[in-house]
């Protein structure tokens, strides 16, 4: 059980405002609507106070607060966190968007990240030096969330998860006291943090392993729907043999507008989006298998790896309609296939769309235990998600996301990257870690035995 805000003596909440360096938004101040409002439209909740923490020490203060008090807690990094378990109902919302910097170190390559950048902002700077973190595939994800998961994105084939690439993180514990934690300190906590989500603190600075990296070749190319079961058998054997250097990921997807011709838009297509890392005068030759399976359309070509990065940002502004599922997939065999053909002829928005993120190279070098991510011999993190500005179409795309992940499920792996889940119930969370619950379970209750940290995918006893 928790308390609401509302139970509290005013002066004990004024108190607690005034010792910070932050600033504290309340139900009764006037931004207080702009200041609850998250990526996804679709997540509607009323915190009792949000508190834009300044530094370390406002963070500190306010997991003390939030404990003693015995408030709901949610930690908000900045970034998108499509599930709405960056804020909570009538709790206490750390709010990190404010603690920004991000330092690159050209002795060892290293970048150190604060809790509240979003990958933009790393990219932005890493790549004045040459450098790139391997991260998602849109560039106002916040760096905090998609670590914490895991890092699934356009190097993992080259450079392996984001998770893979973390070297050391600045946390605040439950009993409001600050460590750094790496293989050599607290490394049973560091093991968690890599694929464990938020569950053991609120971590206000990442230190990762950065490699060169100044441009890229990709983009998509674009095959008719009715062709994504030939298209998928083809690539479920290309991906995984092609050099590391070459990611792509595969989709379903409505064409919305431009940049694209007018004769494609809103026809529904099976895309894979490209991104190859190496020698660029080897690209012909490693890409020509591709272009002999006649897309209907391509646009590939060099780019800063930050441009690739910010492909898919103008399509998915903060505001939208959200709702996604996902799962892990070992084949793409006939009956998965056909699910992805049948449903992906009727994506019933523009935005809607279905991704497979191939799981091999690098990322699938490392073993099933030693980061909480537990399937590394998984083939593909699956997601589908069903996008729309328009609220009136909530329950269209929500409808579609189900009946498409309810279709596919039983021919998954069981489990879901926990990026890519909504609320969806503890046997779900215990499925995305498999073997490796028990032990987030131990570090757990070391950590933060009273769960403080639960807005959550939550790793709980019961």
């Amino acid at each position: 059980m928790h308390n609401s805000l509302k139970s509290l003596n005013p002066s004990i909440v004024e108190e607690f405002a005034n010792q910070l360096r932050g600033e504290t938004v309340l139900q009764t101040d006037e931004r207080y609507d702009e200041a609850r409002r998250v990526y996804n439209a679709m997540i509607d909740k009323h915190p009792g106070m949000l508190v834009y923490c300044h530094d370390v020490t406002d963070v500190s203060a306010t997991v003390n607060f939030a404990r003693e008090n015995k408030l709901l807690l949610a930690i908000r990094g900045g970034g998108h966190n499509g599930g709405g378990l960056g804020i909570c109902n009538d709790g206490i919302v750390i709010d990190l968007s404010r603690l920004k910097n991000v330092r690159v170190d050209t002795r060892d390559q290293t970048v150190r990240v604060a809790g509240g950048n979003v990958w933009g902002e790393v990219d932005h700077v890493t790549h004045s030096y040459g450098l790139a973190v391997p991260a998602g595939i849109i560039s106002t994800t916040g760096v905090g969330g998609l670590t914490l998961g895991g890092g699934v994105g356009y190097l993992s084939r080259k450079f392996g998860l984001t998770i893979d690439n973390l070297l050391e993180a600045d946390m605040v514990l439950a009993d409001g006291s600050l460590v750094t934690t790496d293989k050599d300190h607290h490394p049973d906590l560091f093991w968690a943090i890599r694929g464990g989500g938020g569950n053991f603190g609120v971590v206000t600075s990442f230190k990762f392993q950065a490699h060169p990296l100044a441009t890229v070749i990709g983009g998509p190319t674009l095959w008719p729907i009715e062709q994504t079961e030939k298209i998928m058998a083809w690539y479920d054997q290309f991906i995984h043999e092609a050099p590391e250097d070459l990611n792509g990921f595969i989709a379903t997807m409505v064409i919305p507008g431009d940049p694209f011709p007018p004769e494609l838009h809103n026809k529904q297509f099976c895309g894979i989006v490209w991104c190859y890392t190496g020698d660029k005068d080897r690209f012909e030759d490693v890409f020509k298998e591709v272009r002999s399976k006649h897309p209907v359309f391509e646009m590939v070509g060099e780019m800063p790896y930050p441009a690739i990065q910010t492909l898919f940002d103008g399509l998915l502004p903060p505001g939208l309609q959200f709702y996604w599922r996902g799962d892990y997939f070992k084949d793409l065999g006939p009956e998965i296939r056909a699910t992805h053909c049948k449903f992906g002829s009727i994506i019933p928005t523009p935005l809607s769309q279905m991704h497979l993120y191939p799981i091999s190279g690098a990322a699938a070098r490392v073993g099933n235990s030693d980061t909480p991510w537990a399937y590394r011999d998984a083939k593909y993190a699956g997601v589908i998600v069903g996008i729309d500005p328009d609220p009136a179409n909530a329950t269209k795309i929500t409808q579609w996301c189900k009946s498409y992940w309810e279709a596919l499920h039983p021919y998954s792996a069981g489990g879901s990257y926990s990026n890519f889940m909504m609320e969806e119930g503890q046997e779900r969370v215990r499925a995305c870690y498999q073997h490796n619950y028990a032990r987030l379970l131990q570090v757990k209750k070391k950590y933060d035995p009273d769960n403080l940290f639960r807005v959550n995918q939550n790793i709980r006893a019961s």
